[in-house]
């Protein structure tokens, strides 16, 4: 009997859409939107004067919107089990790994001088939790991928035996 529930699983999923892994890429875009929010942001609600308004910033920007882009796309492709968009949300969801080290540990290394003040650009607390999205976005990324693969493989190794049982 479980065989037979295995089967039916497999094979429902030539008719259903990847929605869990899709679902995951979502959540990954989502936590990026709340860093980008949380950073962005952080000129107005700090006194971190203008050490955010750098060419290190604009490519942050750049990226952020990028990204978004991919992983919206990277989505739509593991909703469709296209097993190539679970590679590229490893990449992406590693890449996000590796922006902690550039702009908000530099950042929360760095201090401005106000009105002969030092001030902290971003303290622990804020790191800390903008660490935290972008580990949680790249996870998703990397979750998704690999439910992706597991789906795709599934799907394709059904889908091959469903041919030969009737070319057979």
């Amino acid at each position: 009997m479980e065989a037979d529930e295995k089967f039916v699983r497999i094979d429902r999923m030539r008719y259903t859409k990847n929605t869990l892994s899709a679902s995951l890429a979502y959540l990954a875009i989502l936590f990026d939107v709340i860093y980008f929010i949380n950073i962005y942001g952080s000129d107005i609600h700090y006194e971190v004067g203008t050490y955010y308004y750098q060419m290190r910033m604009g490519i942050s920007i750049v990226y952020n919107l990028l990204f978004m882009l991919a992983a919206f796309l990277c989505s739509e492709g593991v909703k469709s089990y296209k097993k190539n968009y679970s590679y590229y949300l490893i990449v992406i969801g590693a890449i996000q790994v590796v922006r902690i080290f550039l702009l908000p540990l530099k950042a929360s290394r760095a201090d401005v001088v106000i009105d002969e003040v030092a001030h902290k650009v971003m303290d622990k607390g804020q790191f800390t939790l903008v660490s935290i999205y972008l580990l949680a976005s790249g996870a998703c990324c990397i979750i998704s991928a690999i439910v992706g693969l597991i789906k795709c493989g599934e799907l394709q190794a059904h889908e091959k035996a469903l041919k030969e049982q009737s070319n057979g």
